[in-house]
């Protein structure tokens, strides 16, 4: 099998890259996977004593093919360090895997991505696969589907991977924004993927948010393409206890999932898109929802 190498992009959170390295570790195919972690600089003083820790400890990090630390001299932000780790790593080796240090993988988690990125290579319709899903109480699957993954117009920052083609294909600068935003079809169409994605792209081309996801799924929607998701979710996200930068605090849990432990999910080459899936995903995404969890996951898209 063709191995895709990790890039894990850490900041200032030591016990939670810890976990998500950790848990990284017990994957069967991570003695065989590279590994190469972008440690981001220090914002303000504040930070300096937790980016510290986390220099330390990535510096420790064994249980991989090769490690590979890369320490910013200065503070990128989110969106522009993973565009330039990301396109400078798929730019390589031709694909990717990408987590960031609030994500705890299940053992499982390597494999699928692994063989969902050698399975989907050559289909144009599928630029992105993802590990996580969210939990039942979010997302309802219907009782007679039968395949252990499924396609959604939107895409996923929570465990992903990708290809060089694919990922070559967005437009980071949304030069056609303006043409884009008059067409009512297009704009549909976009929105397939919740009537919030629309509004955050606006956001993101006003400065008011800085996020390479939506630029990503905004990648998606003009290439027609999909993101696969899994049924069972094979990521767990634990930055929601106010720890990070762009997360908050979620009592409710309602994005926690028991992973799954046992198993890879079988990958169906023909999968189709699922039409009771997809408006069910669609109403997990509308603009009221977004608007109540906003201040919460802001790097959700």
């Amino acid at each position: 099998m063709k191995l895709a190498p990790i890039v894990l992009f850490v900041y200032n959170r030591p016990s939670h890259t810890k976990r998500t390295v950790e848990a990284l570790q017990k994957n069967e195919l991570a003695r065989e996977s590279k590994l190469f972690v972008y440690c981001d600089n220090a914002k303000n003083e504040d930070s300096l004593e937790s980016v510290d820790d986390v220099r330390s400890y990535v510096d420790t990090i064994d249980g991989f093919k090769k490690v590979t630390v890369i320490k910013r001299e200065r503070n990128w932000g989110l969106a522009a360090s993973i565009i330039d780790g990301v396109t400078k790593t798929v730019g390589e080796y031709g694909r990717v895997i990408v987590l960031e240090d609030d994500l705890v993988a299940s053992p499982y988690f390597l494999k699928f991505m692994n063989d969902g990125l050698n399975i989907f290579e050559k289909r144009e319709d599928i630029f992105s696969i993802t590990g996580f899903n969210f939990p039942e109480k979010q997302l309802k699957i219907p009782s007679n589907y039968k395949d252990e993954i499924y396609l959604s117009y939107r895409c996923m920052s929570w465990g992903w991977a990708t290809w060089k083609d694919k990922w070559y294909k967005v437009d980071w600068d949304v030069k056609d924004f303006d043409m884009f935003s008059h067409d009512t079809d297009k704009i549909k169409l976009f929105n397939r993927g919740g009537e919030d994605l629309f509004p955050m792209l606006q956001n993101q081309l006003n400065g008011e948010i800085d996020s390479w996801a939506i630029r990503f799924c905004f990648g998606h929607s003009v290439n027609n393409a999909y993101c696969v998701y899994p049924v069972k979710s094979l990521i767990n996200n634990e930055g929601f206890d106010g720890s990070g930068v762009h997360c908050g605090v979620d009592k409710s849990n309602k994005f926690k999932n028991e992973l799954l432990d046992n198993i890879a999910p079988k990958i169906n080459k023909n999968v189709l898109i699922n039409k009771e899936i997809i408006d069910n995903f669609y109403l997990i995404n509308k603009k009221s929802f977004f608007r109540r969890v906003k201040n919460l996951i802001r790097r959700y898209i």
